[in-house]
């Protein structure tokens, strides 16, 4: 018999408002309960509450419960892999495989590029619920070492792990130079993730920002303001180059970025922009550059992130993002009012709340 549980959902029905509502989910079988303890906001669930998504797109998404970066506590389970009580990360991709049996897959393809897959927050009801019933295939055990505060920062730099896969042979060459774009939330991570689990130091890592305050949360590489650097006339070549910028600074990150390129560098752009971006492709012609585009991740790049995450070092690291002080939500208002403050102020930190269902 198949296991059906309330969930209470706090729906986003149109821009800036949330509606509580009952949801009956079934647990089928190699699907697991979850309740949602920990989550984080994105920029994606940004554009969504404050309607700066185009119409089309809010109205095929809309109405939905928001919210992808989070972790859970399992409450029932239709899998052997996971038992009650269990404390997980959940993967917020859901591989088309596992939706649509019928879709013939190509083959060596990543989950997070299948064809009908689903993703949290993204017109698939999210983690904004006490109750989200999520194949086994997309839960990772969190380890005790890990607290729940950093245990949730995992899908972010999930998203940066699958980025950086894509050279991840190229960094393992000692001589190989290293350029980031972004000292936002989305390149703190990649940088990170770059100077403690794949170990490139300040001596062959470069960060490129425009906010000195920002840039100084970056000590562990060197750091140069975009504003005032010469990109024509600095010597210094780079290997691999990372854009996290999107929105309307990637034209001038991508164009910064080819300048910057070493002959056959590569170029992985991690920042989304909803206008089209002219580049410089003759120079990426003439140097023989390899552009990688990247977007989120799937199960494996959480389970290496989960693993990177017992790294003393990264964890302290990545603490720095966090934010002074959880944000405690008992009702949708509370999630509401919480959307609202990360709207008008986005900060660099990131904003968790905890969930009191």
């Amino acid at each position: 018999m198949t296991l059906a549980l309330e969930s209470r959902v706090f729906s986003l029905t149109k821009p800036e408002v949330i509606e509580e509502v009952e949801k009956t989910r079934e647990v089928p079988k190699g699907w697991v309960a979850v309740e949602p303890t920990y989550a984080s906001i994105c920029h994606a669930d940004l554009r969504y509450f404050a309607g700066l998504r185009r119409p089309e797109a809010l109205a095929k998404k809309l109405p939905m419960a928001l919210l992808h970066e989070g972790i859970g506590i399992v409450k029932q389970s239709g899998s052997p892999d996971f038992s009650i009580g269990d404390r997980v990360v959940v993967v917020p991709n859901i591989p088309g495989a596992i939706l649509h049996p019928e879709i013939q897959q190509k083959a060596n393809v990543p989950p997070n590029y299948s064809q009908g897959n689903a993703f949290l927050g993204s017109g698939y009801d999210g983690l904004a619920q006490s109750v989200l019933v999520h194949p086994a295939e997309c839960l990772v055990i969190i380890p005790d070492e890990i607290p729940n505060e950093i245990a949730v920062l995992a899908e972010l730099s999930s998203v940066s792990h699958h980025a950086i896969s894509h050279v991840a042979e190229k960094l393992s060459k000692k001589n190989t130079k290293v350029a980031l774009f972004g000292d936002g939330p989305v390149g703190y991570f990649t940088a990170a993730m770059l100077r403690y689990l794949y170990g490139i130091n300040a001596e062959r890592f470069m960060v490129f920002g425009a906010a000195e305050d920002k840039l100084a949360h970056f000590d562990f590489a060197r750091t140069a303001n975009v504003l005032t650097y010469d990109f024509q006339h600095e010597a210094e070549k780079f290997d691999v180059i990372i854009e996290c910028t999107g929105g309307r600074f990637s034209e001038s990150a991508i164009n910064q970025a080819i300048v910057i390129a070493d002959s056959l560098a590569d170029i992985i752009f991690m920042g989304v922009t909803e206008e089209l971006v002219p580049i410089n492709t003759r120079d990426i012609l003439e140097k023989g550059i390899t552009v990688h585009g990247s977007s989120r991740s799937s199960t494996v790049n959480f389970a290496a992130v989960i693993e990177g995450m017992k790294n003393e070092e990264y964890r302290a690291a990545l603490s720095k993002i966090l934010p002074k002080q959880v944000t405690e939500i008992s009702s949708g208002e509370d999630f509401r009012q919480t959307m609202v403050k990360f709207v008008e102020d986005p900060g660099w930190n990131k904003t968790v709340m905890r969930f009191n269902w």
